[in-house]
């Protein structure tokens, strides 16, 4: 009985990638901490993961997310995990928070 629940939820397994959070411009980021962004998302305290799909199974309206929904979609990646603690990826832009004193 074991083995073929095991087996069967490896078939149903999707692939999730962890990335920064930092990869998202300033409005995603607050769109996505408001719940408030273009494709199926859900936040968490210190990012969120969001639904890529495979293949896509919608383009963003944000460009900064749209850019990296169709790398994610090259790599295979149906889920992605933005967290402002995970690893920056090479290649990715990289969006800074404005400095609260300018």
């Amino acid at each position: 009985m074991e083995n073929t629940s095991v087996t069967c939820l490896r078939t149903l397994a999707e692939p999730l990638a962890v990335i920064s959070l930092w990869h998202l411009s300033s409005n995603t980021r607050q769109n996505l901490a408001d719940n408030d962004l273009s494709v199926n998302a859900y936040p968490t305290d210190c990012g969120g993961i969001l639904y890529v799909g495979a293949p896509r199974h919608r383009i963003p309206t944000e460009t900064d997310l749209a850019a990296i929904f169709e790398i994610a979609e090259l790599a295979g990646i149906v889920w992605l995990k933005f967290d402002s603690e995970a690893a920056v990826i090479a290649g990715l832009p990289v969006f800074t928070m404005p400095d609260p004193l300018s």
